[in-house]
């Protein structure tokens, strides 16, 4: 069976597919992030081999990276990627979008670059949401992390 490609169900996203493909791979970055094994530990990363790179820390780069990128963007987009993880996680279907977008602004408390960050699969859900759309942000993030300019992919996106 042959399927057509119809494009994105919705018109403007509020956020670019480069900037939202950056995002993904930098929460999949973040999602390689482990649990603090030894919260007490006091040795220093060249005698653990740097295994501490990999832990759950509040000074953990990648986290720091991720929300930054977040913190950045406006609020449109922020609410835009928040209905995006709800869609992408099944709360939302793609043609309840509207009702995903205007929850996610009424959307009250939590940092939004927190709530994020603390959401288990958040790269998952971003691309599943993106998918459900129509989306695709794969060439982007293929475009992200093969520039020959940029030997750091998260590097693209700030």
């Amino acid at each position: 069976m042959k399927t057509i490609e119809t494009g994105p169900l919705i018109d403007d996203l509020a956020i670019s597919e480069n900037a939202l493909a950056g995002i993904i791979l930098k929460a999949k970055s973040f999602g390689a992030i482990v649990p603090e094994s030894d919260p007490r530990e006091s040795s220093n990363g060249s005698d653990d081999r740097m295994i501490d790179a990999l832990e759950d820390q509040p000074d953990n780069p990648a986290r720091m990276s991720l929300e930054k990128t977040i913190n950045n963007l406006s609020d449109e987009q922020r609410n835009t990627l928040v209905a995006l993880t709800w869609v992408g996680r099944g709360d939302y279907s793609a043609v309840e979008w509207a009702d995903a977008l205007s929850t996610a602004q009424a959307r009250d408390g939590t940092v939004t670059s927190h709530y994020l960050s603390e959401m288990p699969l958040l790269a998952d859900h971003l691309e599943n949401g993106a998918a459900e759309l129509g989306i695709n942000v794969t060439d982007a993030k293929a475009a992200i992390m093969s520039h020959d300019q940029n030997p750091d992919p998260m590097r693209a996106v700030k």
